[in-house]
């Protein structure tokens, strides 16, 4: 069974930012990394769930035209749309995933801490869900923590796995340390030298 929606209420409950994300550097260097390995400079669309208290999707809403961010915890929700008052292509919405996937095309997904909440089904839902909305040249980026989370129905390893062979795309960047894995997939598999004429 997928993480239930009272847990992350729970997290939030009295506290703005349960992940230290604002305060720990390693979020920081996570997120700076994050930012490191999209291959392009700015995306048309870019939809991110599970966007917790909104501090990626901060330097998200810097890279694109149009960010759609989603949480399934009111509190969350709400801290989001704060984080992202200086950004109106913004929008945040409340909802709970896969089923409430939003709709449109996006250039770029991020699957930030989020997959390893989800039960088998609904991960491949999910999965699913991804394939159907991104651009013909779209691109899937994925990142999670290593070490077990009690309570979750699976690993970032086994997130990673189901993804690799799902998604059925090039797999453009592969940066794997003991603390997490990040991995960016996408169906134009050209390199950042060759779309600038380097190569």
């Amino acid at each position: 069974m997928s993480v239930a929606t009272p847990y992350f209420d729970q997290l939030f409950a009295g506290n703005d930012d349960p992940w230290a994300f604002r305060h720990r550097w390693y979020e920081q260097r996570k997120r700076a990394l994050t930012g490191a390995l999209l291959t392009r400079p700015r995306y048309a669309s870019i939809f991110e769930p599970g966007c917790a208290n909104g501090e990626l999707s901060a330097e998200l809403a810097l890279r694109c035209e149009r960010l759609v961010c989603c949480d399934t915890a009111a509190a969350a929700v709400a801290l989001a749309k704060t984080r992202l008052l200086e950004f109106p292509h913004a929008q945040v919405y409340q909802g709970r995933l896969p089923d409430q996937w939003p709709t449109g095309r996006f250039e770029l997904i991020v699957l930030s801490e989020l997959c390893y909440y989800l039960d088998a089904d609904d991960l491949h839902r999910l999965i699913d869900c991804v394939l159907a909305s991104l651009t013909d040249n779209g691109q899937l980026l994925a990142c999670h923590w290593r070490p077990m989370i009690e309570g979750c129905p699976h690993t970032a390893e086994q997130v990673h796995a189901v993804l690799q062979q799902r998604l059925d795309m090039p797999h453009v960047v592969h940066h794997h340390e003991s603390d997490f894995l990040l991995d960016l997939w996408s169906r134009d598999g050209t390199s950042v030298a060759s779309h600038e004429g380097l190569r």
